[in-house]
Order: C-alpha cells, then structure tokens, then sequence
C-alpha cells in the first residue's frame, strides 16, 4: 500500500516513518445476503436460466467470508499502524534523549539523521543538515581526512573504531570530540553508510584537570599536616629537650670561667717573668697562682668543654634532622639506632617514673627515612605513656622487643595501660580520630604513622595484649 510520509534512515539500512502512517482503506459496502442479482435475460420467477438458487447461495456466502478476511485485515493493518507509530516515536524520544551527540551519513558522507545534542552543538536545524556533508561540520583538513579513512574503509569492524575529530560549533569555535564510527549494514550484508557517536572532550578535559589540580592540592595538604604533626610531636618534647641543652652548655660555661681565671693567672705570671723579676720572686708567684696546678688542669678543661660543645651540636643536628622535612630518597637505616633515639627524646619529655623496659636486639637494617620511621616511633611511645599514666595505682611501664621473621622484623610496644575499647580498635588509624579529651591530641597521629609505614611497605596493627594493656605490632621489610 502506498503511503505519503517521510522516511528516516536506520543503522542496518531500513527506514524509519516519520509521521503516523494511516494505511487503512473505506471497505466496501457489504453485500445482502439472500439476494442474488436479477439479470436481464432472467426468467419469468427472476432467476438466471441454468443457476438455481443453492449456487446462488453459495456465491453470497463466499462473498461474506471474503468481506469478514477483509475486515479482520483492516483490523490488523490498524494495529500495524499503531504499534509503528509507537516505535517511532521511542526512537526520535531516545534520539532526543541522548546527551551524546550522533550522526548518520550514507557512504558518502551524506548526512541523513541528526539528533538535538548534535544540531544543538553546530547550530543548524535538522532541515539544514540533512543532505549536507559530513566534512562541511569539520573544523580542520585532519579531521576531514580522518573521516574519509572511515568511510573508505571496505572491511569496517562492526564493533566501530575510536577517531578524534574536531567540529564546528555555532559559534564557528573548533570543538573536540571523541567519536566512535560505526559501520551501517544493510540486510543484503553491504555497507550503506556509518553512524558516528561522539562525545565533546572539552568538558571532559577540563574536568580532568580540577581532578589533578585537586589531587595536587590534597597531597600538598597531607605534606603539611604531616610536617604539623611531627612539629606538634617536637613541641611537647621542648621541655626535656631544654633540660637536654642545659647540662652540656652548663658545664662548657663552667670550663670557659675556669680558663678566664686560668688565663688571668698566666697573664700575670708571664708578665712578671718578662719583667725579668729575680728567680726566688718568680717562684714565689708560681706557688701563689698555683701555675702547676693550671698546666695540669688545662687539658681536661679544654677537653671537657669540646665534649660539652660536640653534645650540644649533637642535640641541635638532632632537632633539626626530625623537625625538616624528609626527601623521597629511602636510605639504608639502622632499626635499633632509631628506636633509641625515640626512647630518649621520649623520655625527657615524660615524667621520670616512667619505665622503659627495651634491650637492643640483633641489628636490623631497614631501607626508609630515619626521620619519618622516628616519628612514627615517637609517636607510638608517647601515647603508650599516655594511656599507662592515666591508669592510677599501678606506675607506667612500656615494653619494647624486636625479633626478626624471615626477610622481615617485627617490634612490639606494650604498655600496661587500660588498654583500648573494642569499639574503637577499627577505628584508631582513622584521621581525626581521638579518645584524648579536648586540646590533647589531633587524632592525626596514628593516621599518619600508618601512612608512613605503607610507604615504607610495612604493616601497623593494635590489640589488646591478653596480659593487659595495648600492644601495637610494626612490621618492615629488611635489607638485603
């Protein structure tokens, strides 16, 4: 049957209506049954000479089921009609629908449907774009050659390949758009034309970069609350670390008035000799400023007071190799030289009744960054004190013990505290995360103390020790 609406082509080659389709017909009118026709040359009781009344029958009634065919088939072409009404208007919905933007060309490159994300991107009407070609939407001589490689491709994949092309906007601006060309097969197995579904980048790209300008401000963020974390960890040590400077710079101001007076006395007695003083009067004064006594004493003065300035170097170096920031580069690092450290910077800032039960095991040499594994280190230590002095009655004890497994070492700090809640033993590694009260602690530390030991491919776990208190377990990997 005929119809007068327009056609939109499909991906295997087959049209699509554009408008409702009405291909039902007016039927005819039904004919009277038991009224077979008078002809002319009929006889005198109306009826054709040779055909009798049952043949007549006969005819009425086949004449019937032909006319009940008729209208089970117009019955049916309706629902046809509205079952592809339905389709059609699925289709150009979806069409609509799509955020990408698509296009279908004949193979040779002529453009036969559009959707609203395309037409809406090159601001053109569909009217406009029908009929065009492809390369007319393209913004530079590369993405026209692209194109052509695409549609002169004889044995496409009908999974379609991925190609960058740069269209024209409305406002004559190149847009990038990353497309996927899709080859249009018809029934017959021959290539009528390709379907490209694209995506513009733009948006994408500038996505991509706040996602890395993010990103780049996060790890800023982290570097920072890292270095506040272990300038937090320094400043509660300053207290003992004040204590720590007094004794060697004390004692070389002790040494340094001794050689002022030591020095007062030689000045005198060389001045007198100089002076060309009789030898019973030299000798006098030799005895009264007691020069053998200085001569003697001098060495050690001058000893003492290089040891006492060497001390304090040591100190400052100290400070100032945990306060910097750490470099990425991983050193070969002494396991139990660390741990040292640790306990003694720890142990100037704590009460002195705290008692630190370690005895320096088989060296252990792991590859990391000394300052950030004493961080971690510090950290650990000063909060088992924390926990054992909050328990009363009993005096604060904390065990430390390294053993090695394998290609690994394991040490262990347990402390007889009141251990940790079970509710809170998932979550003590979490940022922010405290059980101090307010203005005692950030609930950074444990967080970052296991970040660090990841980068230093190790592992941090608690529990509560079956003995009582919390025992915290780091694991590293040795050095060959």
């Amino acid at each position: 049957m005929g119809s007068d609406a327009g056609h939109a082509s499909c991906s295997n080659g087959s049209t699509i209506a554009r408008a409702p389709v009405s291909m039902a017909r007016p039927l005819p009118p039904r004919p009277l049954l038991n009224a077979p026709p008078v002809a002319a040359d009929a006889g005198p009781h109306g009826q054709m000479e040779g055909v009798d009344e049952s043949t007549w029958m006969d005819v009425i009634q086949k004449m019937d089921e032909v006319y009940s065919q008729l209208v089970l088939d117009e019955i049916e072409l309706e629902q046809k009609n509205t079952e592809l009404e339905q389709s059609q208007q699925f289709i150009f919905s979806v069409l609509s629908a799509m955020s990408d933007v698509l296009l279908v060309c004949d193979e040779h490159g002529v453009i036969e449907e559009t959707n609203a994300a395309l037409r809406e991107l090159v601001g053109r009407s569909d009217a406009a774009l029908r009929g065009m070609l492809f390369h007319d939407l393209l913004a530079d001589e590369a993405s026209g050659e692209r194109v052509r490689q695409v549609l002169a491709n004889a044995t496409p994949s009908r999974q379609g390949e991925a190609v960058e092309l740069n269209l024209l906007d409305a406002q004559g601006q190149s847009v990038p758009v990353d497309a996927n060309c899709t080859p249009r097969i018809a029934p017959t197995g021959r290539r009528v034309g390709t379907v490209f579904v694209g995506r513009p980048t733009a948006e994408i790209k500038r996505a991509f970069h706040e996602l890395r300008t993010a990103h780049e401000a996060l790890k800023r963020a982290q570097q920072q609350l890292l270095h506040s974390e272990k300038m937090a960890s320094l400043g509660r040590l300053v207290a003992g670390v004040a204590h720590e400077l007094n004794n060697p710079i004390s004692f070389v101001l002790g040494n340094v008035h001794a050689l002022s007076r030591y020095s007062d006395r030689l000045r005198t007695y060389l001045e007198a000799v100089h002076a060309g003083e009789a030898p019973a009067r030299l000798a006098e004064m030799r005895g009264k400023l007691r020069i053998e006594h200085l001569l003697d004493d001098l060495p050690s003065l001058i000893e003492g007071t290089l040891e006492g300035a060497q001390r304090t170097a040591d100190i400052v170096n100290g400070l100032k190799r945990f306060s910097a920031m750490d470099p990425e580069a991983r050193v070969p690092v002494l396991l139990n030289d660390v741990i040292e450290r640790a306990i003694h910077w720890v142990s100037k800032g704590i009460a002195p009744s705290f008692e630190m039960k370690w005895t320096p095991g088989t060296p252990c040499t792991v590859t990391g960054s000394a300052g950030q594994l004493q961080q971690v280190l510090m950290n650990l230590l000063q909060n088992a004190c924390d926990a054992a002095a909050s328990r009363a009655g009993e005096s604060p004890v904390l065990w430390i013990d390294t053993e090695r497994d394998g290609s690994r070492v394991r040490l262990r700090l347990r402390d007889n505290g009141p251990g940790i809640p079970p509710e809170h033993l998932t979550r003590i590694f979490d940022p922010f995360f405290t059980t101090k009260p307010v203005g005692k602690g950030t609930g950074l530390g444990l967080s970052i103390s296991y970040g660090i030991v990841e980068q230093h491919g190790g592992t941090l776990s608690a529990r509560n020790h079956p003995d009582g208190g919390a025992e915290f377990t780091l694991e590293l990997p040795l050095t060959e």
